[in-house]
């Protein structure tokens, strides 16, 4: 017979029907959980605006039955017992980050239970790259000059760059700037160069038209003398 148990599983939860305080009555479970931001702009396939809800999704170690999850979402005022096949899936899609057709949500208002650790699951090494060539973007149109103030730009309005920065993007990061400030500097100093022997010629030239100025002078003199 098929074990029909499983570790992961997913309901929905209408805030007009789930007790007040239904996620303190999750937590107290003590169950590594994730709690979508509340779904209130997403649509039907015909247009209509569904009801607000939230997405949740628990984490078990070990196999429990649908009965026994059933306990626990019946607890929180949950809408069916889904048993979830990917974790990283499902995470993703308490956003809907791989759905960009619908709704899009803010990874930074998942709650996170238990332990929980929502960035670390839903990561994608397409994830880093895509920060990090924004980041790329950003040092240049700002023309960012030390690590240190794209660090708390990250810190306070883009949590994305921030746990990239803390976790392994660092030396990317500060060897970028570092290299175009040199270059900035050598193009600067170059500038500089160019522009004083374009003076020192400017200065050649009138110091020669003034000398051929005077030289016609004394000759004109001297004709009439």
């Amino acid at each position: 017979m098929a074990d029909l148990r499983g570790r992961n599983f997913a309901t929905v939860v209408y805030p007009e029907s789930a007790p007040d305080h239904w996620i303190e009555i999750l937590s107290d479970f003590h169950i590594p959980a994730f709690i979508s931001p509340l779904h209130d702009q997403d649509v039907n396939p015909t247009g209509e605006a569904k009801k607000p809800h939230y997405h949740v999704m628990i984490m078990y170690e070990g196999k429990k039955s649908i009965q026994q999850v059933g306990e626990v979402f019946a607890a929180i005022g949950g809408v069916g017992c889904e048993q979830i096949s990917t974790i990283r899936g499902y995470a993703r899609y308490l956003c809907h980050l791989d759905n960009p057709e619908k709704a899009q949500y803010n990874p930074d208002d998942v709650r996170q239970l238990a332990g929980a650790d929502y960035n670390n699951i839903i990561g994608l090494p397409t994830d880093k790259y895509k920060c990090l060539r924004e980041m790329q973007e950003f040092i240049k149109s700002q023309d960012v000059e030390y690590y240190s103030d794209l660090a708390d730009y990250a810190l306070e309005f883009r949590q994305d760059w921030y746990r990239i920065l803390c976790d392994s993007g660092t030396y990317f990061i500060r060897e970028y700037i570092k290299s175009r400030s040199l270059k900035n500097k050598r193009e600067a100093l170059s500038r500089y160069h160019e522009t004083m022997e374009e003076l020192a010629e400017e200065k050649r030239e009138d110091a020669i038209n003034k000398s051929i100025d005077k030289f016609i002078e004394q000759k004109d003199t001297e004709q009439y003398l």
